[in-house]
């Protein structure tokens, strides 16, 4: 075969040109896949919150501020208006793309502790479409805390009124 600088050019320009719809496609692939991985959802987890069996290692009316903190470690929170209350909070965000990181589930374990530094509840809650909702409790105490019987009759006294007397 001879060489003729002609054919070789035209032979160059028709590699190429069929080439080029090879190469859109292969940049259209990318573009999809680059638009798909950018929309592709990611889960990001924040806080710490004890697992069951460690929670079940707890016992209600016996554990003390430093067992619990050996047992399933100290709290992210503590009680802001009294130091009675330890809370582990567990938070799961779901980003989509360019938008707004959006909770999709939070759970939080409220431990809370007697004047004595023992525990007095283990609560569980969640997140259910918006609202706070109980997942699991153990309470043993009463609803009425250091009162006598005394104390009670007294104090309901003040709230009675002369009417309800008169019937």
């Amino acid at each position: 075969m001879a060489f003729f600088p002609g054919t070789v050019a035209r032979a160059f320009a028709k590699a190429q040109f069929t080439k080029a719809p090879f190469m859109k496609v292969r940049h259209a692939i990318l573009i999809v896949v680059l638009a798909a991985a950018a929309c592709t959802p990611v889960f990001r987890n924040h806080g710490y919150i004890p697992a069951e069996d460690e929670l079940a290692q707890v016992t209600v009316g016996q554990d003390s501020k430093e067992t619990v903190a050996a047992k399933v470690g100290r709290p992210s929170v503590e009680g802001l208006l009294n130091d009675n209350g330890w809370f582990y909070v567990q938070s799961r965000f779901k980003t989509v793309g360019p938008r707004q990181p959006q909770e999709i589930e939070r759970q939080v374990v409220a431990i809370t502790f007697d004047d004595q530094d023992r525990v007095a509840n283990v609560e569980r809650f969640g997140l259910e479409k918006g609202e706070v909702v109980a997942i699991s409790r153990r309470i043993t105490s009463t609803s009425i805390k250091q009162i006598g019987l005394v104390q009670q009759l007294l104090g309901s006294l003040g709230r009675l009124r002369a009417d309800q007397l008169l019937n």
